[in-house]
């Protein structure tokens, strides 16, 4: 499966994720951010490596994502770094969203946050089951193979 970036200004990104669990499928949500949050978000320096998406009263929400105070704007105007953030999807995306989290080792993991090419702050999703040790030992394994087998094809030209 070919996996493709995100288009637009990366912000945030979630390396661990793709060792931790296995991404069954991806979708791209918005969110609704404050204006000291947004700019903070354009310095790069977020972090949604701890965070993840869940069920609020039939919404969906980003949990634990920290987003720094700004520094530039004043002191009444700063949000809370790690408040819970309401994510944007359609009503059926969001059925199919919920019904997957109230599954059995299924969580929603945010993979990057990004601003699309009309500037909008947008999450990418994941829709994951968490692998065991032994899985991420296999991962591991195969990630190795194929970086040596690339080397041995790179010596052999």
């Amino acid at each position: 499966m070919a996996r493709q970036e995100p288009a637009g200004k990366l912000a945030a990104q979630n390396r661990r994720a793709r060792f931790d669990y296995f991404i069954q499928d991806t979708l791209e949500a918005g969110i609704i951010l404050a204006g000291t949050e947004v700019k903070s978000l354009r310095g790069g320096r977020a972090s949604i490596n701890e965070s993840y998406a869940g069920e609020t009263s039939g919404e969906l929400f980003l949990f634990n994502a920290h987003i720094p105070e700004y520094g530039q704007a004043g002191r009444w105007l700063q949000h809370e770094p790690k408040r819970p953030r309401k994510l944007l999807v359609h009503r059926r995306q969001l059925n199919k969203l919920l019904g997957s989290i109230r599954r059995d080792g299924i969580t929603l993991v945010p993979l990057s946050v990004y601003f699309n090419e009309r500037g909008m702050a947008k999450v990418e999703l994941g829709i994951a089951k968490g692998k065991r040790k032994v899985d991420k030992r296999a991962t591991e394994k195969e990630r190795d193979w194929q970086r040596d087998k690339a080397r041995l094809m790179r010596e052999k030209n």
